[in-house]
């Protein structure tokens, strides 16, 4: 009895201690900051640029008079010319951007919405395989020995580079990996899935290019990051992703006839820029 009324006594006596010692000198017991982005109830804003790779495809072409395919076609990215068109916001779509929002659901885990805009361009000087029929004799007679040279044009120029616009919805885990007074190093990994929203260019037949957005297909993603953030608000992302992409909707005329293309193909992309972290979960 005599050590639990000792115990007690101390207890109750560094209490009182504090409380008087907060009462004389206006001192307040010290809180502990949460980390950044790793909190439940924090967001960010990220917005950067892109690189991206694309596997080769078949593509399939239908309308009025055509029902053919174009084996093994191979693509790149556009990226924009460095310069000042990378920094004026008038002019970010012209880029290959990409733009994120986060929000932490759970301690370490966030729901990500993102937009990525890359850019998609059939390679012009390519000879491919063709399969199918076109009724038209002038690009019937364009198919020798079951293939077809593109490099004229004449036949058909084929982009995403308004873009190949992949919107998408993620699931990101984040752990810290160094944590310091003004800089956080974490990392994070996580899945997407979502809708694609290309502006595609497709000029066939030499008719009219079809120029418009339209909801094409879908896309998923698996993804990783590092975050640097400076003074537990500025970030720094890299981040490198691989996904599958299938559009079986893509509208290669300009009227409303049932003319259109579908292809599928995996990509690559790494990306890069800045953000700012939210913290809105307060001090513990």
């Amino acid at each position: 009895m005599m050590s639990s009324f000792v115990f007690g006594q101390k207890e109750k006596d560094t209490l009182s201690v504090e409380k008087n010692l907060e009462t004389f000198t206006g001192a307040t017991p010290k809180k502990q900051k949460p980390d950044p982005l790793s909190k439940k109830g924090q967001m960010f804003v990220f917005f950067g640029w892109n690189r991206a790779a694309f596997s080769n495809s078949d593509i399939n072409f239908s309308g009025n008079g055509y029902n053919f395919q174009l084996n093994n076609v191979s693509a790149h990215d556009r990226p924009t010319k460095f310069g000042i068109v990378y920094f004026d916001p008038t002019w970010f779509t012209v880029v290959q951007y990409n733009f994120r929002a986060g929000y932490f659901i759970k301690d370490n885990l966030a729901l990500v919405l993102g937009i990525d805009h890359m850019k998609y361009v059939m390679d012009q000087n390519q000879t491919v395989n063709f399969k199918g029929h076109i009724s038209d004799p002038t690009y019937a007679g364009m198919v020798q020995n079951g293939q077809v040279n593109l490099a004229d044009e004449k036949f058909l120029t084929f982009e995403h580079t308004d873009g190949l616009n992949y919107e998408n919805l993620g699931l990101e885990r984040y752990q810290s990996l160094i944590n310091k007074k003004n800089i956080d190093l974490v990392w994070s990994y996580g899945a997407g899935i979502g809708v694609m929203f290309p502006k595609s260019n497709v000029r066939l037949f030499g008719n009219e290019r079809s120029d418009r957005f339209h909801v094409a297909g879908m896309g998923t993603d698996v993804r990783t990051s590092l975050n640097l953030v400076f003074w537990n608000h500025w970030m720094a992302r890299l981040e490198g992703k691989f996904g599958y992409i299938n559009m079986w909707d893509i509208k290669t005329t300009l009227n409303n006839k049932p003319d259109k293309a579908r292809q599928d193909f995996v990509f690559g992309q790494v990306l890069a820029g800045i953000g700012y972290t939210f913290n809105t979960k307060k001090y513990n």
